[in-house]
């Protein structure tokens, strides 16, 4: 059976809030990484590749927040665990 602790419980609760936190900079950095520095030679095509490009983004700024809260969620309950003995 799986046990519980409130401590735990806090800590998980604790790197979620991290993970939002840490969600925001780490999209725009890995967006800003696919799209790349490229200079575009119009805005209509600008909105053409940003328009290609959405459902793919849209997909990964999803997987981000999902591995974020799970990971930022372990790592709180596992810390708060351990330091409450």
């Amino acid at each position: 059976m799986i046990e519980l602790s409130f401590a735990g419980l806090i800590g998980a609760f604790l790197g979620t809030a991290v993970a939002a936190v840490a969600y925001g900079p780490l999209v725009s950095s890995l967006e800003r990484f696919l799209r790349g520095d490229a200079t575009w030679h119009s805005a209509r095509q600008r909105e053409t590749s940003d328009q290609n490009a959405m459902p793919e983004i849209s997909l990964l700024r999803r997987g981000v927040l999902a591995a974020d809260i799970i990971v930022f969620a372990g790592l709180g309950y596992w810390l708060a665990v351990t330091l409450a003995g």
